[in-house]
């Protein structure tokens, strides 16, 4: 015998199925969550409950101060790592939208440890925030020495590529790159941002770039989104043909 669901569940069902249906439409702004909770007869907290699992499922979007959104279909994003760049793929048929805030600052908290500088070394950040089409795509934070921080990072581009060949431009030659990746539940601001459940996971990679003498210099933060996510590291063996002796 089947067990009951909860109103919670049977609420979510409901939508889900309108949004299956096309009766309600990629976009489209849900009704408000007092208006929602009075149609279904429950109070506002098992109202959220429901949609906390529609969140969860990455079928609706809360956006502050506006309301609760239907999702355009989630594309998968593929991280290629263990190169001295890092890419990102969503997709190959849409454009990536990049903006880039620039801010100087002094070294603080875990930037000391990751960039091996002291206490109030200055240094630069790059916050980059993605977008596919109106849909956040990925949040990552750059950390450079200042005095190898370009000038000339554009606020807005069509790539990410342009920010990291910017900063190629300064910095010397990366002899080792480190990326440790793991994954996280989003913080507030994060959650708030890529526009994602506070119950959903990310998949936070920590990227690390040093020169040949050793100093560290970039660090990056990124933050994409666990649902459609995926990680992908390739490894080149180099042989030798031919050996001494024969």
């Amino acid at each position: 015998m089947r067990p009951m669901l909860s109103r919670r569940h049977v609420i979510a069902d409901d939508l889900r199925d309108k949004i299956s249906s096309g009766r309600i439409k990629a976009g489209e702004r849900l009704p408000s969550e007092a208006q929602l909770a009075s149609d279904y007869a429950v109070s506002t907290a098992t109202l959220r409950s429901a949609l906390a699992i529609l969140h969860g499922e990455g079928l609706v979007e809360k956006i502050h101060g506006k309301g609760n959104f239907v999702r355009y279909p989630l594309r998968r994003i593929t991280y290629l790592g263990g190169g001295l760049t890092p890419r990102m793929n969503p997709s190959a048929d849409s454009a990536l939208h990049v903006s880039v805030r620039t801010t100087n600052l002094r070294a603080h908290g875990q930037l000391i440890g990751l960039l091996g500088v002291s206490a109030n070394s200055p240094l630069t950040e790059f916050l980059c925030l993605s977008h596919e089409g109106n849909s956040p795509h990925s949040l990552t934070r750059i950390y450079v020495p200042h005095e190898l921080a370009p000038t000339a990072v554009p606020a807005e581009s069509q790539c990410y590529g342009v920010v990291t060949a910017k900063l190629a431009g300064l910095r010397p030659p990366l002899a080792e790159v480190r990326e440790r990746v793991s994954a996280r539940p989003p913080t507030p601001e994060e959650a708030t941002t890529l526009r994602i459940s506070s119950a959903s996971a990310v998949l936070a990679i920590t990227r690390v770039a040093a020169d040949r003498t050793g100093r560290v210099v970039e660090a990056a933060l990124l933050v994409l989104p666990g649902d459609r996510t995926d990680a992908l590291f390739i490894t080149n063996h180099v042989t030798h043909e031919g050996t001494s002796g024969e």
